[in-house]
């Protein structure tokens, strides 16, 4: 699976119809627990006007943006690290991606269950994370009961035990692993073993269309746990965005309006989930397309060609970059080259968000 973020919460909470926003996949968004039981997968468009902008510049033909990825999985309930409900594929999806938006209702409605009997935000966000730690507990005992008896022979696995003794006392206290100082051989463990508190965290608090003093305060809980997490947070209605997302763009358009709202949270939501990721943006462009590209953050100027064409990082000779802030304020590649300010980067470049690049390369 390409680089992910999956959506997680209690059934019930709004996963699939915020999914349904963001995809318009029509994934079942049904009232009664356990409506996702397979993942449902589906691919976003990352939000970004500087395309239309750079494709009036040089008249591009085409526009192509970068895009995500994001996961509907099944919904958690208390005991699923030892199987309730449909912990086991809940688990077993959640491994597999490399972020968590975990969606918290916020919202109060008798048309629609709540598995715990009614929303209760920081009690919702504490099942999930428990759930969380204990099978990252689970997953770090299994393999010190392996390590420990071989460390005992071999002192170079020392280090590996001290490292998973320090990830299981911040368990114990109730503190996800991606809270721990970042250390090179705790984070190669984590990724190893799948831990789930060690994947990158951001909250959405799903409200109704019409919040209440309530669900007011149900937010601003939400907001006070994402902060004491070091994790973003994010308010989305997602019932409204999926009616948005499923009309055509004139009548969405009006309709937003008619509701007051200026901006969609779901282009806020994809952002927020694309930085959890740590992920950014080249763009490359031309009058037959302008494009842009997903790197990790700390990508060197080759491995970013790589993304375009293995030959172009095989053959890479330099990279040509103008900061598209350059290009929006004059208007042309020229300009920027008779400005002074078109730069040449070798091998040990470090890729910028907002590089408008131009790749030199022999095969």
């Amino acid at each position: 699976m390409p680089i992910a973020c999956g959506i997680v919460g209690l059934p019930n909470v709004g996963k699939s119809t915020l999914f349904n926003a963001l995809t318009h996949a029509g994934a079942a968004a049904s009232n009664y627990p356990f409506c996702t039981i397979d993942a449902n997968v589906g691919v976003v468009a990352v939000p970004d006007p500087r395309l239309d902008d750079l494709a009036s510049i040089f008249q591009s033909k085409k526009i192509v943006p970068s895009t995500t990825t994001f996961v509907d999985i099944a919904g958690l309930v208390r005991g699923a690290a030892t199987g309730e409900g449909l912990g086991n594929q809940f688990l077993a999806h959640i491994r597999e991606v490399d972020a968590v938006a975990m969606v918290v209702r916020c919202f109060e409605s008798a048309d629609v269950v709540h598995v715990e009997g009614h929303a209760e935000p920081l009690r919702d966000i504490e099942i999930v994370n428990i759930e969380l730690a204990l099978a990252d507990v689970a997953a770090v005992d299994r393999r010190l009961e392996k390590t420990r008896p071989r460390a005992k022979a071999d002192p170079a696995l020392a280090p590996e035990v001290a490292a998973l003794e320090h990830m299981r006392a911040a368990l114990d206290e109730g503190r996800p692993v991606r809270a721990l100082a970042k250390d090179a051989l705790v984070f190669a463990l984590s990724q190893e073993l799948s831990l789930l508190t060690a994947k990158p965290m951001l909250l959405v608090a799903n409200v109704d269309e019409r919040p209440s003093e309530r669900t007011r305060e149900h937010v601003l809980a939400v907001r006070d746990q994402a902060r004491a997490q070091g994790a973003e947070c994010i308010v989305v209605c997602a019932q409204i965005e999926a009616e948005l997302a499923a009309l055509p763009p004139d009548e969405a358009k009006a309709m937003a309006a008619e509701l007051g709202i200026e901006k969609s949270a779901l282009d806020e939501f994809i952002l927020a989930s694309y930085r959890s990721l740590d992920l950014m943006t080249f763009l490359t462009a031309g009058e037959k397309e302008t494009r842009a590209w997903t790197i990790q953050r700390g990508t060197k100027a080759p491995q970013a060609a790589g993304k375009i064409h293995s030959d172009i990082e095989r053959g890479f000779i330099r990279a040509e970059i103008a900061d598209y802030r350059d290009l929006a304020r004059l208007r042309s590649l020229q300009a920027v080259r008779d400005a002074g300010l078109l730069r040449t980067e070798g091998r040990e470049y470090v890729m910028r968000e907002g590089d408008v690049v131009n790749f030199r390369f022999n095969v």
